[in-house]
């Protein structure tokens, strides 16, 4: 194993050096085709602001620049091949912006971030951009009417993105969904679902960027790629901040998402640190607005849905009838393809965390019997599940996280504790715990009586 280093390059023209350390594999990311256009969908979603009358600041720039340097380490450098342990990788970024000074001082914040979400070791440093890409930020033309946007959401093409874009809708606002997808079944949900609510709500103008972002594998000489996408959510929040920063107004970046995956209490023992996914953690979501308040960034990242199961999410939709109808688009699963290898298209399989959760959430909501999702696994009751396969790890473990709740449900107090600390969260740990007792007694509904166990 060998200690990474990503620096990025501005274009053939920039060919500043940048030193490799002992035992350190230096790799250069061209953030630039051709002459002039900047790369990895970075132009692309540059464009596609504009088109809409959102313009966003040179910071904002930055920080998508940033997210592209660590989402390419993070997808390019195999945690089994460069990490001690078959999980830590050690990292280092240098990237290049428009404000070296002010990007330094917030370094240590996007450490505690980065480290947090993802389980690895980085080091971030900043360097000015070359002189012909000191500006890139465009100014809005004075003759231009403010872009009419007055809310901004994530949108994943999953059940609680959806959620949260029908509610802003139903209440009158005009939002700004934010998409990243990389392979095809995430951006064709996307599209369908963002397709129908623009059918639905004609009369509103709000649109959508949308953005993919890959690199080629084999971008680190002799590494091969990783799979586990961490650091994932850097992207998504900053793709969103990067767009709220052009809309001339103070922001809310909208996270929907329910509050028994942002805890992610590890499910059993053996689901600690690295196996447990924080996305939108309270503790990483923190760190985020510490970031924008240190940057100078007018804006703040919410999850409307923290004290809400999924069940109560979809009960509560401003829009049940529409929900129901849409609810088959949205995609909850971890792995929609792996079905391919059965002979099925794109479908949910029904049996890993997060469509579990999915189906418990639904049946919750609309009853048994009435979640119109396909599932792989159509049937949880119908034979034993073998612990040993895909099809019964999850379920054993929630039947672990559920029995260990049913005799001491306060124990909920401290488990919320396990994934990160909640500090920030200090005047809302009791609702933190019943959220997760109430996330947990969904599933419990739905895999009562379902058999787990080696075959």
């Amino acid at each position: 194993m060998k200690r990474q280093l990503l620096a990025g390059r501005f274009g053939p023209t920039d060919r500043i050096a940048v030193s490799a350390g002992a035992e350190e594999q230096r790799t250069y990311l061209q953030l630039v085709a051709g002459e002039k256009s900047l790369d990895h969908g970075i132009g692309g979603a540059l464009t596609s602001l504009k088109n809409i009358g959102v313009f966003p600041s040179e910071i904002g720039i930055d920080l998508l620049v940033l997210a592209a340097h660590v989402h390419a380490a993070d997808t390019r450098i195999s945690r089994a091949e460069q990490s001690q342990d078959s999980w830590t990788r050690e990292i280092r970024l240098v990237v290049p912006v428009s404000d070296p000074a002010r990007w330094g001082a917030v370094a240590p914040t996007l450490k505690k971030a980065l480290d947090f979400l993802t389980g690895d070791r980085w080091v971030i440093g900043f360097r000015a951009r070359p002189a012909r890409f000191a500006t890139i930020a465009q100014n809005a033309p004075p003759s231009l009417i403010s872009p009419p946007f007055d809310a901004l959401s994530l949108f994943s093409g999953g059940l609680d993105s959806l959620i949260g874009a029908i509610d802003l809708l139903e209440e009158g606002a005009t939002p700004l969904l934010v998409s990243h997808f990389g392979e095809g079944a995430i951006s064709d949900a996307q599209g369908k679902l963002f397709m129908s609510m623009k059918r639905h709500y004609a009369k509103l103008p709000f649109e959508r960027l949308r953005v993919g972002m890959t690199f080629k594998k084999g971008l680190v000489k002799h590494v091969g790629s990783e799979d586990s996408t961490r650091g994932r959510s850097f992207l998504f929040f900053a793709l969103g901040v990067f767009a709220g920063t052009g809309l001339g107004r103070r922001f809310v970046l909208r996270v929907p998402e329910n509050g028994l995956i942002a805890l992610n209490v590890p499910l059993d023992p053996l689901r600690l640190g690295s196996n447990s996914t924080r996305t939108t953690h309270p503790y990483y979501m923190a760190r985020w607005n510490d970031l924008l308040g240190e940057l100078g960034i007018d804006g703040e990242i919410r999850n409307p849905y923290w004290d809400k199961t999924k069940g109560e999410m979809a009960a509560a939709c401003r829009n049940p009838a529409l929900l129901k109808t849409l609810a088959t688009d949205s995609l909850s699963c971890s792995s929609p393809t792996k079905a391919r290898w059965q002979g099925h298209g794109i479908e949910h399989c029904g049996y890993c965390l997060p469509c579990l959760i999915r189906r418990a959430a639904l049946t919750a909501a609309w009853g048994t019997g009435h979640d119109p999702t396909t599932y792989t696994v159509p049937d949880l009751h119908a034979q034993p599940l073998d612990t040993r396969q895909a099809n019964g790890v999850q379920v054993r473990s929630l039947q672990y996280a559920i029995e260990r709740l049913k005799g001491k449900p306060q124990l909920a107090n401290l488990l919320i504790h396990k994934p990160g600390s909640l500090a920030d969260e200090a005047a809302h740990l009791d609702e933190l715990a019943d959220v997760y007792r109430r996330g947990l007694d969904e599933v419990a509904r739905l895999i009562d009586g379902a058999e787990a166990r080696p075959s």
